[in-house]
């Protein structure tokens, strides 16, 4: 059964239905089922208007969840999206930034999904929307686990919402791959810093991907950030004991050593981007 409603009503009656699969791009949908029949029954999203495009929503930047990474690169953002649209760059082929949206990344929950990472240094939540109504989750409470996401049945996702962040703050993203374009991450790490007016970090938020079953930030690398002053690159506060959060495994892309070893220069490269932002 297919079905493709026009609003986030009519798709939360569909997606009611028993082992209903929600569709969007179909970027990562598709490929999973190749070759297979697709049994359950199908609920294209990309016909809802109000799921796709970005709002600023009083203290929130709202990011609907049809956005295509395509959206994300040629929006007017503040400066705290460029590590967000530099790992949208990075998602696979101009077609599928095209075609993929923000909330099937998310969705698919890979461990290398580009779009995580600086997510998370954003403080970002995810709106989930039923037809017994709507709730919010942190996006660092949203994906549980490796494929694995907190969606109840019948939920979709409808937006993802970010604080509006300070005007001040720099980010980067950095991702490491075995070539440069169209590769699954080895490793990859997203940075945000805020500085005041004597060059003084005030604020850091980092986050690492392909290195634990979910990014993870680091909270104890964030904490030695803060009052860090000018003149001084971040990269040389980062330590072996701060990648305590990541438990990287050895997989045909690299081993668990070679991450946590990259992981140490990949992330001090992006604090170094970001604060020269």
């Amino acid at each position: 059964m297919y079905s493709r409603p026009r609003t986030i009503e009519e798709a939360a009656r569909a997606m009611a239905v028993a082992n209903a699969l929600a569709v969007c791009g179909g970027t990562d949908v598709y490929p999973a089922h190749a070759g297979k029949p697709l049994t359950r029954p199908l609920v294209d999203l990309s016909g809802i208007e109000r799921l796709r495009g970005i709002s600023k929503d009083g203290g929130h930047i709202r990011l609907g969840a049809a956005t295509t990474w395509t959206d994300i690169i040629r929006a007017d953002l503040p400066p705290a999206f460029d590590g967000l649209k530099a790992a949208a760059r990075e998602v696979g082929s101009i077609q599928i930034q095209n075609r993929g949206s923000i909330a099937g990344n998310l969705c698919n929950a890979s461990p290398a999904a580009d779009g995580v990472p600086p997510l998370l240094t954003l403080d970002a939540a995810v709106e989930l929307a039923s037809v017994s109504g709507r709730r919010v989750l942190p996006l660092s409470a949203f994906i549980t686990g490796y494929r694995r996401t907190a969606l109840r049945p019948g939920e979709i996702v409808s937006a993802v919402v970010v604080p509006k962040p300070s005007a001040r703050a720099r980010s980067a993203f950095v991702k490491l791959g075995a070539r440069r374009y169209l590769v699954i991450s080895i490793l990859m790490a997203a940075a945000v810093i805020e500085k005041d007016d004597a060059g003084r970090v005030v604020s850091a938020a980092v986050a690492v991907g392909a290195a634990s079953p979910v990014a993870q930030r680091l909270p104890e690398l964030e904490q030695d950030l803060r009052g860090l002053g000018p003149g001084v690159k971040p990269s040389s506060l980062v330590a072996p004991r701060h990648l305590a959060p990541l438990s990287p495994i050895d997989d045909v892309r690299a081993g668990a050593a070679y991450r946590l070893e990259a992981a140490l220069a990949v992330i001090g490269e992006a604090l170094d981007r970001a604060a020269e932002g």
